[in-house]
């Protein structure tokens, strides 16, 4: 039979610990094709290069491993992999590891989870892997059986064509990582904050920062999950249509 065909990709940038791990990972499940980022591309969200040109190198990281580093976007990236550079349709697209969580509300900002709902919009199953935990020496390695175990499950279930996963991992020791729980997104958004400053010829300029507010007090959610120790997994479509409203703006007069 043939080897699975994955594609790994992040937001974080070709070279990052966290892409470099997933990719160890893949390379037990079948045959490995990266298209990531030439440098960091965190917050992007969906975006798209529209109005300056591509490029996508080859380069060699890992031997035996085909490897692009793309000037563009996390979708970019997805986009030109399937389109042209990977010999077929994957059968799988991981996105990560991320250096810092993308549960709840950040799954909107998320380069990461941008990229494999991407490849969900292209039919791919898919799954972006979050590690909360910004450091550049983040440990990847606690989570590993985890991610194993994720990977193996989709390979074998598929996924529906449009739904991804967005899986959070605590910053945990491995023996500290109770398990993995299903969850819904938790309610919560970003308190911003913007500094006001001037240069030194007097332009303003704004440097924003932000306080984090989860207002979920439910028992299911992927933020619960995490502070009690376990991975979150939680499923993902780009189907933004507000099902539940539609009866009642039908009855609106338009």
């Amino acid at each position: 039979m043939e080897k699975p065909l994955i594609l790994v990709t992040n937001d974080d940038g070709i070279t990052a610990p966290g892409i470099r791990a997933l990719i160890d990972i893949a390379k037990e499940f079948g045959e490995v094709y990266v298209v990531a980022p030439d440098s960091p591309q965190s917050g992007m969200g969906h975006a798209v290069t529209l109005n300056s040109t591509l490029f996508c190198d080859e380069i060699e990281v890992d031997e035996g491993i085909k490897e692009y580093a793309c000037s563009g976007t996390p979708v970019d990236c997805v986009k030109l992999a399937v389109s042209q550079i990977l010999p077929r349709k994957p059968d799988l697209c991981i996105s990560g590891i991320n250096h810092g969580s993308n549960s709840s509300v950040n799954v909107i900002y998320s380069g990461t989870m941008s990229a494999a709902v991407e490849a969900g919009i292209e039919g791919i199953s898919a799954i972006g892997f979050s590690l909360a935990d910004f450091s550049y020496n983040a440990d990847f390695k606690a989570s590993e059986k985890f991610i194993k175990t994720i990977i193996a499950q989709v390979l074998e279930h598929k996924l529906p064509k449009g739904i991804v996963l967005n899986v959070n991992i605590p910053k945990l020791k491995e023996f500290d990582i109770k398990g993995i729980k299903v969850c819904r997104q938790a309610d919560a958004k970003w308190e911003e904050k913007f500094d006001r400053r001037e240069d030194p010829r007097g332009r303003v300029y704004y440097w924003m920062s932000g306080e984090f507010k989860n207002l979920d007090k439910g028992e299911d959610t992927d933020e619960k999950a995490l502070a009690e120790g376990y991975i979150s997994i939680v499923p993902v479509r780009y189907d933004l249509t507000a099902h539940h409203f539609l009866p009642d703006l039908r009855n609106w007069n338009f």
